[in-house]
């Protein structure tokens, strides 16, 4: 055989796998499909499972700021970011509302003084079906053959009046909580609203009966939250001068 034929097809292998590590190097450097496709909820939770695999870390990993281990009764002011549409949060958005309610509350209010919540989780999983873009792709790919994806990214399916964030702080923080809350409202899509809770931080009890059951010494801690101590159950289970009976009329 030719030396110069031998050369001809040495020269025409090195093209070809140069092309095709531009195009693998073109597809892999394309951007991040935007959020905007995945905000309609369709279809039932394809959450992460055995079945499942191969799903890329959520951006969000802390879910509690501030001074979480502060005592249910030390900040009694609570207001929450409510959802007010039936869509999709992804968790780029859920990372980006925390970091800017976060940053204005230790500037505002100062690191010590609150206590921040995501009160949503993504779980469930997001596909996309790559598809090259450079030049002989339709020699290269299949189309709807085999469409369906590889997961791309995870986000949360909320509801309408689904609370997001969660803020606990004391009184005189009250109104830097709503300003950092209006803030991380413009991280999502849809519409939120912010709104002013009645209960005692993030108790059950409403602030003037949370009052009068901690004057009468019938909450106990239950980590942020408060049990209530009834007058049902068996009176050995109960410390001495705890008993709670009922009034009789």
């Amino acid at each position: 055989m030719p030396s110069h034929f031998l050369k001809l097809v040495r020269a025409a292998a090195v093209l070809s796998s140069g092309s095709e590590w531009r195009r693998e190097k073109e597809r892999d450097a394309m951007g991040r499909r935007p959020a905007r496709c995945y905000r309609q909820i369709k279809g039932k939770p394809y959450p992460k499972s055995r079945y499942c695999r191969g799903v890329p870390d959520p951006k969000i990993r802390i879910y509690d700021v501030g001074m979480k281990k502060k005592g249910f009764d030390e900040f009694p002011f609570c207001v929450h970011l409510v959802s007010w549409e039936k869509e999709n949060v992804s968790s780029e958005a859920l990372e980006a509302a925390r970091i800017a309610c976060n940053k204005y509350m230790v500037k505002s209010a100062g690191k010590d003084a609150f206590h921040l919540r995501i009160r949503v989780h993504p779980f469930h999983v997001l596909r996309i079906n790559k598809m090259l873009s450079c030049a002989g792709a339709d020699r290269l790919q299949t189309g709807m053959r085999g469409a369906f994806g590889k997961a791309l990214g995870t986000c949360a399916r909320v509801a309408i009046g689904q609370v997001l964030l969660s803020v606990r702080c004391k009184d005189g923080h009250g109104h830097h909580a709503q300003e950092a809350l209006r803030r991380a409202k413009f991280k999502f899509p849809g519409r939120q609203k912010i709104i002013v809770s009645r209960k005692w931080g993030f108790t059950k009890f409403n602030r003037a009966y949370f009052t009068k059951l901690r004057q009468e010494k019938r909450v106990v801690p239950d980590g942020v939250n408060a049990k209530f101590l009834s007058c049902h159950g068996p009176l050995a289970n109960r410390q001495p001068g705890s008993a709670f009976l009922p009034a009789t009329y």
